[in-house]
C-alpha cells in the first residue's frame, strides 16, 4: 500500500473519530431541566417542553397593538359631564393607577430575577415573549390615559399614594428585590424554593388574582356600551395574562416533578398563606373601589368572585381549595377569555384575535 493511501487512511479515520467524539457531546432532552441546568442555553432544540414552545408560537400569533383601537367613543363619554357616575369614573382611575404600574412591576421581574433563573431555552423564549407583551400593555395603558386627558401624576402615583393600590405593589416588591439580586443564586433548597415562591406569587396571584377585580370592573362598562375602546384594550391584556398565568402554572408544576424535594408540607403551608393573604388584599381593593353597588354588582359579590378563581389557583398547583365559593357569579368573564370562542362584544369590528392576515373583520 503506498504511502498517500496510507495518508488518505489515517485522514479519514481521525476524521470520524473526530465527528464521533463531537456528536458525544451533543445535548439530548435528558440534559434538559426547568432550573440549575448546566446544558447549553442557547441550544434551542431538542426541546424538553414541547408545551412551553407551542404557548410561545401562540402568544406570538395574538400580536395586537393599543393604537389600533379607537378611542373616540371613550373620550366623548368620559369628557360628557353625565357621560358617567362618580362611582365609574372611580373604577376607571383606580384601574389605570393599578395596571399602570403593576405591567411594569411584572415585567421587571421577567428580565431581572425570572429569566436568568429559568435554564430552559423554550422557556426562555416565552419569557421573552410574555416581557414584550407586558410593555404593549403597559403602552395601552398609557394610550387609555392620555387619550382621555386624565392628570398623569395622579393615576401614575396611585400605586403609591392610594393604600388599596399600594398594598398589592407593596406584596409583590420584596419577592423581586430578593431574586433581582444579582448574588442570588439557585441550587440550594433554600433558594430554589425562593424561586418557586416568586414564581407562585407573581403568576398565581399577581397577574392571577389581582388583575381579576379591575378587569371585571372594566369589562363590565364595556358590556353596557360604556369605555368601549378602553374595554376593547382590557379584554386583549386580560388574554394575554390568562396565557401568562398558564404558562407559570406549567412551569411551576414541571419545577415541583423535577424537584419534588422542595414541596414540602412546611412549604406548602406557606404557599398557602402568602396566597391567602393574597385573595385579603384584592377584596380590600374590591371594597376600596366599590364603596357603593354600580354595574349590578357590589363588593360582595367581587370578593366571591376572587375567592371563586383562588380555589381555582390552589387546585392548579396540587393544593386544596381554601374557600366555599363553588360558584363562578361572573360566568361571562370565561367568554372573554377563551381566544376560540372570539365574539364581538363591544360592537367593534376585530373578531379575531390574530395578526396581519390571520384577522377577520365585520362590516362596520
Amino acid at each position: 500500500m503506498n504511502e498517500t493511501l496510507i495518508d488518505d487512511l489515517k485522514t479519514t479515520s481521525m476524521d470520524a473519530s473526530l465527528s464521533w467524539n463531537l456528536t458525544q457531546n451533543r445535548i439530548v432532552v435528558s440534559d434538559k431541566q426547568m432550573i440549575n441546568c448546566r446544558a447549553d442555553l442557547n441550544q434551542l432544540v431538542p426541546f424538553k417542553y414541547p408545551w412551553a414552545w407551542e404557548k410561545f408560537k401562540r402568544g406570538c400569533a395574538n400580536h395586537w397593538m393599543p393604537d389600533e383601537i379607537s378611542m373616540a367613543a371613550d373620550i366623548e363619554l368620559w369628557k360628557r359631564n353625565q357621560g358617567l357616575s362618580d362611582d365609574e369614573r372611580l373604577i376607571v382611575e383606580r384601574s389605570l393607577g393599578f395596571f399602570s404600574t403593576a405591567d411594569s412591576l411584572v415585567g421587571n421581574n421577567i428580565v431581572l430575577a425570572i429569566y436568568r433563573h429559568i435554564t430552559n431555552p423554550e422557556c426562555r423564549q416565552y419569557l421573552l415573549r410574555q416581557a414584550f407583551e407586558e410593555s404593549i400593555h403597559v403602552l395601552s395603558y398609557q394610550h387609555i390615559i392620555e387619550s382621555l386627558g386624565m392628570d398623569e401624576g395622579k393615576i401614575f402615583n396611585m400605586y403609591r399614594e392610594i393604600p388599596s393600590v399600594n398594598a398589592k405593589a407593596a406584596f409583590a416588591l420584596p419577592l423581586t428585590q430578593n431574586l433581582a439580586d444579582p448574588f442570588f443564586q439557585t441550587g440550594t433548597l433554600e433558594n430554589d424554593q425562593k424561586l418557586l415562591k416568586d414564581l407562585i406569587a407573581f403568576y398565581l396571584i399577581f397577574e392571577g388574582i389581582f388583575f381579576y377585580v379591575g378587569f371585571s370592573q372594566i369589562l363590565s362598562l364595556g358590556r353596557r356600551n360604556k369605555m368601549v375602546g378602553t374595554a376593547e384594550q382590557f379584554q386583549y391584556i386580560l388574554r394575554d395574562e390568562s396565557m401568562h398565568v398558564n404558562f407559570g402554572v406549567d412551569v411551576i408544576n414541571q419545577i415541583k416533578i423535577e424537584n419534588p424535594h422542595l414541596w414540602t408540607a412546611a412549604f406548602q403551608k406557606e404557599i398557602i398563606d402568602m396566597m391567602k393573604e393574597g385573595v385579603e388584599l384584592e377584596c380590600a381593593y374590591a371594597r376600596d373601589t366599590m364603596p357603593r353597588g354600580i354595574l349590578g354588582m357590589n363588593s360582595q359579590v367581587f370578593e366571591d368572585y376572587v375567592k371563586f378563581i383562588a380555589n381555582r389557583r390552589f387546585t392548579q398547583i396540587g393544593l386544596p381549595e381554601q374557600y366555599e365559593q363553588k360558584v363562578n357569579p361572573f360566568p361571562w368573564m370565561s367568554e372573554m377569555i377563551d381566544l376560540k370562542k372570539e365574539k364581538n362584544f363591544f360592537e367593534t369590528r376585530v373578531t379575531e384575535y390574530q395578526v396581519g392576515g390571520a384577522l377577520s373583520w365585520d362590516d362596520e
